[in-house]
């Protein structure tokens, strides 16, 4: 067992793959020889020589170009878009060409292919650096959709990832980079699609996903603190959606509240809350409530940036008022 930050994971998760399968391949813009921006990926040039490790030019839509045309030859391309916010640049081959292509071969191609990028804010990067986009592409049919919160998520759900038939998206919540958790040795393989509860509790069930649940945990605390008992969800992929965990947490604490980093307009959570008004409706004794960042550009100002997030003194002020007033 050892302690890894969640950028050490990142490098230990694809050297895993790349030992264990030549035809995986890594490319991006300088995660070869400057070991990425976010010095994620420092030695892997060093380790698989510059045929299976390549810098790129500063180009998203030529990195994804040839990421696909990798995968379709029989190569298990690993493609960095540096900021997640750049997908917008290439998001014709990431939604047109990419996700569509098994679909229109009738399964003759597939794109066993993997999109990792630095998503979400914190680090005071501004509006076009500090996008939660990770509803962009569940909204897009073909595509898998990855945002794991810990270190052993992140190599295990890179794994499965690398190894599924299908592109996947992986969004890495840049805020997290630094921050340690326990990591069992050996080869670590997890299952896309499995949500993982980390705490149980009577009272509200909170989803969550990436950075957002240390916060949800945090707040869990708080609320503990004045008896309220919570059952915290990490989703950590989107899709596949682990829709029966979430259920199964609903009908044992009869609320739900989603802690979510991306604007308010169309996140994730309102998929979740849809699901759960439709499937769980008779468990539920009191409002599905949405904690989310309000829907503007997200600002750099360190005391704004951190007023539109969602906090743990927040999320713990919406469940206590939202419980104190379904018990009137």
């Amino acid at each position: 067992m050892a302690r890894l930050t969640y950028r050490e994971a990142v490098r230990r998760a694809i050297a895993q793959e790349m030992r264990r399968d030549e035809r995986v391949v890594f490319l991006g813009e300088d995660v070869a020889a400057a070991g990425g921006v976010f010095k994620a990926t420092p030695g892997l040039l060093e380790e698989f020589g510059p045929r299976r490790v390549r810098d790129t030019p500063i180009s998203e839509q030529a990195i994804l170009g040839a990421a696909m045309g990798a995968a379709m030859t029989g190569l298990r391309p690993v493609a960095e878009i540096m900021f997640s916010d750049f997908l917008a640049v290439c998001w014709d081959i990431v939604a047109n060409e990419i996700a569509k292509t098994r679909y229109m071969t009738d399964g003759q191609i597939s794109l066993p292919l993997v999109i990792r990028t630095a998503n979400g804010g914190g680090l005071r990067f501004g509006a076009q650096h500090s996008q939660s986009v990770e509803n962009w592409a569940m909204a897009v049919p073909g595509l898998k959709v990855v945002a794991p919160a810990s270190p052993a998520d992140l190599i295990g759900l890179f794994a499965a990832a690398v190894r599924d038939p299908d592109p996947v998206l992986f969004f890495e919540q840049k805020s997290l980079y630094p921050v340690r958790g326990e990591v069992p040795d050996g080869e670590l393989l997890d299952t896309l699609g499995t949500a993982r509860i980390l705490r149980t509790g009577a009272d509200a069930t909170l989803v969550a996903l990436a950075a957002m649940v240390p916060r949800a945990l945090a707040a869990a605390d708080l609320l503990a603190a004045d008896g309220i008992g919570c059952t915290v969800v990490d989703l950590r992929s989107l899709v596949p959606l682990d829709v029966t965990t979430v259920l199964e947490a609903v009908a044992t604490t009869g609320r739900l509240f989603t802690v979510e980093e991306n604007p308010r307009l169309c996140g994730w959570g309102a998929e979740v809350a849809s699901l759960a008004a439709e499937e769980a409706y008779g468990a539920l004794t009191g409002p599905i409530v949405r904690i989310t960042t309000p829907h503007i550009p997200l600002p750099a100002a360190d005391v704004l940036e951190d007023l539109a997030m969602p906090s743990a003194a927040r999320i713990a002020a919406t469940v206590r008022e939202s419980l104190g007033t379904s018990r009137k």
